[in-house]
């Protein structure tokens, strides 16, 4: 079983700065994607940013030139940094791992269970 735990989430306000860090635990051998999702209350969750393995990342338009995400494979952790954050920021971040590998098995995802960022305007 593999557990993702988030931490970094807070308040804010707009304009200002937030990292958020994402580890993974348990018998991993390699997790192929990670990345970050998010939910705005009344909203879907959507796609933030991703990074393979190798190094390839995602960014939803809303936030590109603004986020950056960033892995450390050796510790299976994720992190966002998140510049000039606006309202349309806030929500539950959540983090996502994806194509995981462990010593017993391959899962599918793993999901943590989010953390709250609230941007004030």
């Amino acid at each position: 079983q593999v557990q993702l735990v988030e931490s970094g989430g807070g308040l804010v306000q707009a304009g200002g700065s937030l990292r958020l860090s994402c580890k993974a635990s348990g018998s991993i051998f390699r997790i192929n994607d990670m990345g970050w999702y998010r939910q705005a209350p009344g909203k879907q969750r959507e796609l933030v940013a991703s990074q393979t393995s190798g190094g390839i990342t995602k960014y939803v338009d809303s936030v590109k030139g603004r986020f950056a995400i960033s892995r450390d494979n050796a510790k299976n952790t994720v992190y966002l940094q998140m510049n000039s954050l606006n309202a349309d920021d806030t929500g539950v971040y959540y983090c996502h791992a994806g194509d995981i590998y462990t010593s017993l098995s391959r899962l599918e995802n793993s999901w943590g269970r989010g953390t709250q960022v609230t941007v004030s305007s």
